[in-house]
Parts: structure tokens; C-alpha cells; sequence
């Protein structure tokens, strides 16, 4: 039987992915308020938001056992050396007035010639069981490292994927195969360990 989790995100990319990377789980999407997510590190915001999506549940009694076990939040981002580290958690905020296929572009024009073109995908992944007694929310990271592409490249994967060369690689994650991206990428590496600590708990 498998595990019916509540992801607390509204981003359709993401719930593709993750059903992709978690197959032995339900995914319930979310319906509920806005997510607060106002903290420093990727952390501290997908703690933020598994708990607040666990909380609103419980408060409307849909918690528990007979309608979902858990929650899992996702806060991820690029973190480019030649930008201090941004965006980092403020990836997903970075020009929000723009779309992807905008923001791309504008981020690579803020790179100097001579700058450093390294970067890495960050994703933390945060679990509250549903019970809240049985176990305390815990966080499993991912990282993928690499490079910024000279241009967006590829039709494929979604946000910064068309301007991110895992190392090792040539194409963008926009210009991969999905399943050699998931075994690459930062949502990958945080989905295995994820599934892990799950199994281990007998939680899936």
C-alpha cells in the first residue's frame, strides 16, 4: 500500500517530478492557504513550510492515518559562485515579474566574462509525520554541481534546467533525458535519501 503525502507545493513541475523520483507514494496536492516561507536558508524554508501544511491540516482535522501520513516541503534553488551564492533561496523570487524563459537570460547577462561560471542546484527536503507525535520533522539534502550554459539550451525540465550543465556534461538539464537528469539532479539525491529514511522508518 503505498504512503499518501501531502506535497505542500503548488508547483506542478515539482509534483511531476517527485512522482517520478517517489513511486511508492500517493502524492496529495495542495489545496490549502499560501506558504509562508521566510527563513535564511533552504532549511530553515522547507521546515517552515512542511510544518505549516501538517498544522493547517490538523486544524481541519484531515490529518492522520485515514487520509494522509505525512507532508513533504521542497526548498531548492541555484546558488552561483560568481553571484555570491545567489539566488540561492531567493531563486524562485529572483525577477518575479518575469518568466522563466526571461529570467534565464537576465541571470547570465549579471555574469562578468572573466567571472567564474560555476554553480550547484541546491534542494532540501522536509518531512512532518501527519500524527505529529510519532516522529519529529526531519530535512535531507541534494546537490548537484556545475556550470552556467552561455545561453538557455534545451525544451525540457523547467526553471533554471535550461541554463545548468551538470558536471561532467555537455547539455543542459533542459537538453537531458529525464531519467539521466533525476539521477543527477539535486531533487534526485534528496528524493533517494528521503525514500531511505522513510524505509527505514516503515513509513513507506
Amino acid at each position: 500500500m503505498k504512503a499518501r503525502i501531502l506535497l505542500a507545493s503548488r508547483n506542478a513541475h515539482k509534483a511531476e517530478e517527485f512522482e517520478s523520483l517517489l513511486p511508492g507514494v500517493e502524492f496529495i496536492p495542495w489545496s490549502g492557504p499560501e506558504i509562508p516561507e521566510d527563513g535564511a536558508f533552504f532549511q530553515d524554508n522547507a521546515l517552515q513550510k512542511a510544518i505549516f501544511a501538517r498544522d493547517w491540516c490538523a486544524r481541519r482535522g484531515i490529518g492522520g492515518h485515514d487520509a494522509i501520513d505525512g507532508v513533504i516541503a521542497d526548498d531548492s534553488g541555484l546558488c552561483v559562485d560568481a553571484l555570491f551564492g545567489g539566488p540561492g533561496v531567493l531563486s524562485a523570487r529572483f525577477a518575479p515579474h518575469l518568466s522563466y524563459a526571461e529570467k534565464n537570460p537576465l541571470l547570465l547577462r549579471m555574469i562578468n566574462p572573466e567571472d567564474p561560471r560555476t554553480c550547484r542546484f541546491v534542494c532540501v527536503l522536509a518531512y512532518a509525520d501527519a500524527t505529529e507525535a510519532r516522529a519529529e520533522p526531519f530535512t535531507v539534502s541534494g546537490i548537484a554541481e556545475g556550470s552556467l550554459a552561455m545561453e538557455a539550451r534545451g525544451n525540457s525540465g523547467f526553471g533554471y534546467d535550461p541554463i545548468f550543465i551538470p558536471r561532467g556534461y555537455d547539455n543542459t538539464f533542459a537538453e537531458l533525458p529525464s531519467e539521466i537528469k533525476n539521477s543527477l539532479s539535486h531533487r534526485g539525491k534528496a528524493a533517494r535519501a528521503l525514500a531511505g529514511r522513510l524505509r527505514g522508518a516503515e513509513l513507506m
